[in-house]
């Protein structure tokens, strides 16, 4: 079946989302625009996934996994896993790579953390969107050694993208894919054609959310159906 997809958006708890962006108000917008799978990709943390997961169960929308991560390049590096579980075990590897640097809720906006009545339950104090202390090689290596996926988030864009930051696609590192922004060309590098390719809202606000524009050829809207087609 072709299922409708969104695979790259944030929450209220990445400090450049919305705060509208709530667990339900960003499942149920989804459901609203006739999205059939969507992933949860906030700054370098996988915590607003277990609200998330318990509104999108209750709607009948499939959730992926997911968080967006800032390599120690500056490079926004997608990793998609099967289960909530397993993004949160690599969510708690990723937290002490993070720099000791406090968030400030003036100046980057609230990292608000949700139950899934939408009800405020911890803010994290520590800066999200700063980059880790981890190489983009090292980083691939370790999502799939834990049986992620590992994609190179808006390759086109002019900044945090691998693109700009290196200039080139490193052959021997293990993407599984590319995400390629809808807003920009997409480079004429041959290397790019080897890879499946995924287009994506990056939303930050509810309103950018895509409609149901584009299609997957998954057996189902599952993370398990993601999985075995772009593993194909």
């Amino acid at each position: 079946m072709n299922c409708a997809v969104d695979l790259h958006m944030h929450s209220c708890l990445s400090p450049c989302g919305d705060e509208l962006m709530t667990p339900n108000n960003l499942s149920k917008m989804s459901v609203l625009k006739g999205l059939d799978l969507i992933a949860l990709t906030d700054h370098n943390t996988a915590r607003q996934l277990p609200a998330t997961a318990k509104v999108c169960g209750e709607l009948g929308l499939g959730l992926l996994p997911g968080m967006e991560i800032t390599t120690r390049e500056e490079v926004h590096l997608l990793a998609y896993f099967r289960t909530v579980e397993e993004a949160l075990d690599f969510s708690d590897f990723l937290y002490p790579h993070l720099p000791p640097i406090p968030n400030r809720p003036d100046y980057f906006g609230h990292q608000w953390i949700m139950d899934e009545e939408d009800e405020i339950v911890e803010e994290e104090e520590k800066l999200l969107i700063s980059a880790v202390d981890l190489s983009i090689d090292s980083l691939a290596k370790e999502i799939i050694g834990r049986g992620g996926l590992a994609i190179p988030a808006h390759i086109n864009r002019g900044s945090n993208s691998i693109l700009s930051a290196l200039g080139f696609i490193p052959p021997f590192t293990k993407f599984s894919g590319l995400e390629i922004a809808r807003s920009f060309p997409c480079p004429p590098d041959p290397s790019i054609g080897k890879y499946k390719h995924l287009h994506s809202s990056d939303a930050h606000r509810l309103e950018d959310i895509l409609e149901r524009e584009e299609f997957l050829p998954l057996a189902a809207p599952t993370p398990e159906a993601f999985f075995a087609y772009m593993l194909s």
